[in-house]
């Protein structure tokens, strides 16, 4: 619960970035919640603001750009325009969609860093960084790769192995490539501006571990791991041509960091939203909230409250519910192969069914870990849930009451014990939903309040009034007077999940009220006020539509398993460095994945001569117990490395695809364990 009452809430969502269309795990990592409390918020009559925008900045774009033979400003002209009509079509009510490439952005990003340039609070370093001498330029993280010096996977990024998930440097890595021309980059020296997080650390252990116990513990956890660490200065500029400028003299050819300018869009959006945007950011008496999937936790918790705290003037996030990842059908959403589900695609397989999926992300929304979309699951979500319990009982409740009362509402009669529990377990239900939302529980609220509607069921169910129709029509009258009573509870409980739906559920009762705290209240539908004809809210979801869908995935998966260019050939090496690799073939003996990690896989290999343990980043494409047995090729005179706290002892040869799939190297059968591969 909150520690206080505000005037006001500011709630943010986190900056898509313009280089492609949104897909279901951004849905139910930030953007379904986002909107579900903000609809919350609304309906309790707060004085609430909610800003979004797209992240036009970052190397993501660039590369994009190139990759396509356009302007970064093309590609984010493109993707801004279609991803702000997708969230309207879907019903996320934004009060502001804008994005960092306007006027006031660049202004307002610009004056925070000048704000805290003039405060002294940056250190100006020079360092080494590495620059491609065919194209020219500075390369940022990701215009490197190279081999991860921890699991030895060729395609690591400058920022991070996303086969073993190291965080990462462009100099960690070995043999690095420029991805610009294909050429071997060298170092060079260039001067930088950094935001020194090390001298806040005591301020934030302070602000987070002390002073925001009730954050969620995968978010809490997190930050108390990075302020475990020891926190290291960041820098806040780049050597780019796209991005804000640095905006002091002497940055020629320098951009702010996308993780410095991101962020300030919040603020931006607000001042570009209302004239008033100070009382959103500067007035105490206003609770900001960042809704962010947990990728972009640090940010959010650590260095954005940094640049705030060291501006002096802003308020600082009191609470920020991130989520974990969503699957899609048992495989990690990947835009690079294609694997996902975009929301303008679905909207138009799926015309109208907005709440379906709204309902389905929420239901199944990755709290408090990963989770999994599949469309079977979707399917049985909407058919025995929205269909079977929700649109069962008002389309019951509707009808009765057309065939038994023409359509008029009857009067309540006389009370029974039983009718009495039955309206005041309305109330109890909507401060169980509240408590929920409040606590950003968004999975246990909308279980909760699909309650009402199994309530519902059961009420119609237990007295049967088209049994009793014909010898006592005045208690059907009270029956079918409870029933619309929770109805009307119903449009007002599941607004915020179910907009689309209980808007035509409200048309149909004629009922205009969307206050919250008109919950649980009596006689919100009088005797005698006329009802509209009765239709159905939801409708069965049809085996081949779901088929349909997981074919389209299938597809996509078989077109980027195809062959595809191989990768950049390495620079040569003479015989002399080949002989000095010591290969040799073995046997798996055991395998198991290594705790708390995601891709590690810790394997015993009978070398013939020598058992050794050795870590590889596999686990992504095969399982533990599947790999006993199998023959291998090892390069057995790597030295040894500490990874995750186990000594790894050599390295499995594997083959990877385009796609980033990885594939044993394998001997023949007649080879034995130690036989050299020369």
């Amino acid at each position: 619960m909150t520690k206080k009452t505000y005037k006001r809430y500011l709630i943010t969502s986190a900056l898509p970035y313009a280089n492609g269309p949104i897909h279901l795990g951004h849905l139910a990592g930030v953007y379904v919640p986002s909107d579900i409390y903000v609809r919350y918020l609304r309906q309790r009559g707060r004085d609430v603001v909610s800003v979004c925008g797209s992240d036009e900045h970052g190397v993501p774009i660039t590369l994009k750009a190139r990759n396509e033979g356009i302007t970064p400003q093309e590609v984010v002209d493109r993707y801004h325009s279609m991803n702000k009509k997708a969230f309207d079509d879907f019903g996320i009510s934004f009060d502001i969609y804008s994005r960092t490439s306007n006027k006031v952005h660049y202004e307002t990003a610009s004056e925070i860093f000048r704000t805290l340039y003039e405060k002294g609070v940056f250190i100006e370093k020079t360092s080494e960084q590495y620059y491609d001498e065919e194209a020219s330029a500075y390369l940022a993280d990701r215009y490197i790769t190279g081999t991860c010096p921890h699991c030895g996977n060729p395609g690591a990024y400058g920022d991070q192995c996303e086969q073993c998930g190291t965080s990462l440097s462009p100099t960690d890595l070995v043999n690095p490539v420029s991805t610009i021309s294909g050429s071997k980059p060298v170092l060079k020296e260039t001067k930088h501006w950094y935001l020194p997080l090390d001298q806040y650390e005591p301020w934030l252990r302070q602000w987070i571990l002390e002073e925001h116990k009730e954050w969620k513990p995968n978010v809490y956890g997190q930050c108390k791991s990075w302020l475990d660490q020891g926190l290291q200065p960041r820098a806040v500029s780049r050597d780019l041509e796209w991005g804000i400028p640095v905006p002091v003299e002497g940055a020629d050819g320098k951009v702010l960091y996308v993780w410095f300018d991101a962020p300030i869009g919040y603020i931006s959006a607000t001042k570009e939203l209302t004239p008033d945007w100070e009382k959103y950011w500067k007035d105490k008496e206003t609770r900001m909230i960042h809704f962010i999937g947990k990728d972009n936790i640090v940010f959010h918790c650590i260095v954005f409250p940094t640049m705030l705290k060291a501006e002096g003037s802003y308020n600082l996030p009191d609470n920020v519910p991130a989520n974990e990842f969503l699957n899609l059908e048992n495989d990690k959403i990947s835009t690079s192969r294609n694997w996902a589900v975009w929301l303008h695609e679905y909207l138009e397989d799926f015309p109208g069914k907005q709440d379906v999926l709204r309902y389905v992300l929420c239901a199944n929304a990755p709290e408090n870990k990963d989770n999994d979309f599949t469309w079977k699951d979707y399917q049985n979500r909407n058919n025995n849930e929205l269909v079977a319990i929700l649109g069962n009982f008002v389309n019951r409740a509707l009808v009765l009451t057309h065939k038994y009362f023409q359509g008029e509402v009857p009067p309540i009669t006389m009370l029974e014990d039983s009718d009495r529990a039955v309206l005041d377990e309305i109330g109890t239900i909507g401060k169980a939903v509240e408590q929920s939302l409040e606590q950003f529980r968004f999975r246990e609220a909308i279980k909760t309040a699909m309650d009402l509607a199994r309530l519902g069921n059961k009420y119609l169910a237990d007295t049967e009034p088209w049994k009793l129709i014909k010898t006592d029509p005045e208690r059907v009258s009270t029956i079918l007077n409870i029933s619309l009573q929770i109805t009307a509870n119903l449009t007002l409980l599941l607004d915020p999940f179910l907009p689309f739906s209980m808007e035509k559920l409200r048309g149909m009762l004629r009922f205009t009220q969307t206050s919250w705290e008109l919950i649980g209240s009596p006689g919100l539908l009088k005797a005698g006020s006329h009802l509209e004809e009765a239709f159905l809210l939801f409708e069965k979801i049809e085996d081949d539509q779901i088929q349909f869908q997981v074919d389209k995935l299938m597809k996509t998966r078989e077109e980027h398993e195809a062959p595809a260019a191989a990768a950049p050939r390495k620079e040569e090496i003479t015989f002399d460095d080949f002989t000095r690799m010591d290969m040799r073939t073995g046997t798996i003996l055991e395998a198991e994945k290594v705790p708390k990690t995601k891709k590690l896989i810790k394997m015993k290999v009978d070398l013939g001569f020598e058992k050794r343990t050795i870590i590889s980043g596999i686990a992504e494409y095969y399982e533990a117990e599947t790999l006993p047995g199998k023959k291998v090729c090892v390069l057995a005179n790597l030295a040894p490395r500490m990874i995750k706290g186990i000594e790894s002892r050599g390295m499995i040869l594997l083959s990877e695809n385009p796609d980033g799939s990885l594939h044993f190297v394998e001997p023949s059968a007649g080879a034995n364990n130690g036989s050299e591969i020369n």
